[in-house]
């Protein structure tokens, strides 16, 4: 997905992801988790995201990966998902839509809002 953001569009994502970091510290700490795996495995964090969303994510699923793994990833996926105060995260993936789930991503693991302007092209 292509995704052009704009400074203050990244910025309020990146206070809306501190807010979620302070106010719901175990949310914020498995929606890390599950960010960091994302990218060790090298998945597209729009099969991330459309899990979390509940989205279908046949177009976004790994296709050389071993099913144990993908398992094994949506398991993992699933504990974030179980947590009470989910629907805090996806009302803030929700409202942040237009950004991408790569760059919020970007932003989960502590890159600044400047470093990702202009065009992306993040699975």
């Amino acid at each position: 997905m292509i995704t052009l953001s704009s400074v203050d569009e990244l910025k309020a994502t990146e206070e809306a992801l501190e807010k979620i970091k302070y106010s719901y510290p175990e949310l914020f700490k498995k929606l890390l988790h599950v960010v960091a795996l994302t990218r060790a495995f090298q998945f597209k964090y729009q099969f991330m995201g459309t899990l979390i969303m509940d989205e279908n994510p046949n177009e976004y699923t790994p296709e050389f990966v071993m099913p144990s793994v993908i398992t094994l990833y949506k398991e993992e996926v699933q504990k974030l998902k179980n947590d009470p105060n989910i629907e805090v995260l996806r009302q803030t993936l929700s409202q942040n839509e237009n950004i991408g789930y790569a760059k919020i991503s970007m932003l989960v693991l502590g890159k600044s809002p400047e470093s990702l302007l202009g065009a992306s092209y993040i699975k």
